[in-house]
């Protein structure tokens, strides 16, 4: 089981050190159209399963299983629960690959009694690799937080110069209760290819006693202008939101218009970044100190951005859209006067 079914074919399966690659004496036959590896010698069969769906592990059973960059999984929890309820033939045994990254999940599991961890570091694995890679990695990312996760195999909790605590976030965590306005915030992308940075699209709502409340985080990577405004859109409506915030420094007035495209009855606010993005947050994330905002449930995407967020206006190395998402919706809520809203339940 990967990420997605791509990825355990293209890695696990078929990869430089994928099954079929390394096997010697009995190499397995892929059927593409079944999802699965069949060892004619043996009878033994594996069967390929997606972090994506859940529900496709409801029926089948197990006595082993092979979980591959568990920390970046969609749909963690629920997935890892499914698969449970199938390990139970013969005496099951689990492994679980993965890049350490602090997610909730990840943590519990290296704390179980009954959970066995090793760690490798990447140049424990030099043989294997190109000729100057090590070389070159370790002179731009050694001593680095993200060289200690990708190279050394460090699980790191929260940067020191972080605006944002995992332990502040997960410990408030509650539903939301009588909201007198939701807002959902776009910030887009500069463009549309999968290795583009993804586009924030993250909902919020104030409820009555003054307090913000995150709903949701749609953000997604990869999408057309249509395909996220349709998103955004799709959220606005779910929440029953009162409008739609977007940042215009990427798109100019393109943004309102590809979602006046998908709903033209949609109200959307326009902003624009004047300031470096950690001097945006910095306010926002006073707020969260001073516990005037909580999440409605966990975002793991969401809360690995906001934790590895630093002064150099970047997450893990990368834009930090969803927390740009986050900062406009929860600004807008409670950074801006507001004419009196309407009191809604939820």
């Amino acid at each position: 089981m990967g990420e997605s079914i791509a990825d355990v074919r293209e890695v696990m399966i078929e990869g430089p050190s994928g099954i079929r690659t390394i096997a010697r004496a009995t190499r397995p036959r892929f059927e593409a159209s079944r999802r699965r590896l069949v060892w004619d010698e043996t009878g033994a069969v594996a069967q390929m399963f997606s972090s994506e769906d859940p529900e496709s592990l409801r029926g089948p059973q197990f006595d082993a299983a092979w979980c591959d960059e568990f920390a970046k999984w969609k749909n963690l929890q629920a997935t890892w629960d499914m698969l449970q309820f199938g390990m139970r033939l013969g005496e099951p045994l689990q492994l679980v690959t993965t890049t350490p990254r602090p997610v909730k999940l990840l943590k519990q599991l290296m704390a179980h009694e009954r959970v066995h961890v090793t760690r490798m570091r990447t140049a424990d694995n030099a043989q294997n690799l190109a000729a100057g890679f090590l070389a070159a990695v370790k002179e731009r990312y050694g001593g680095t937080r993200l060289g200690r996760q990708e190279l050394d195999g460090e699980l790191i909790e929260d940067r020191d110069d972080a605006l944002w605590s995992r332990a502040k976030i997960e410990g408030e965590i509650a539903p939301a209760g009588e909201l007198r306005r939701i807002v959902v915030a776009i910030d887009p992308p500069a463009s549309a290819r999968k290795s583009s940075d993804a586009c924030g699209i993250v909902a919020a709502g104030l409820e009555a006693d003054g307090r913000a409340v995150v709903l949701a985080d749609a953000s997604a990577s990869g999408l057309s202008p249509v395909a996220w405004a349709g998103r955004a859109v799709a959220l606005y409506h779910r929440l029953g939101a009162d409008c739609i915030v977007a940042e215009t420094n990427q798109g100019g007035d393109m943004v309102a218009a590809v979602i006046a495209q998908v709903d033209p009855a949609v109200p959307v606010k326009a902003v624009r970044a004047s300031r470096g993005k950690w001097l945006r947050a910095e306010p926002v994330a006073a707020l969260y100190a001073q516990g005037r905002v909580r999440h409605a449930e966990s975002f793991a995407a969401l809360e690995d951005e906001m934790c590895d967020f630093g002064p150099d206006g970047l997450a893990n190395g990368r834009s930090p859209d969803r927390v740009d998402a986050l900062v406009w919706a929860v600004a807008e809520l409670m950074l801006r006067r507001q004419a009196e809203p309407r009191v809604r339940g939820m």
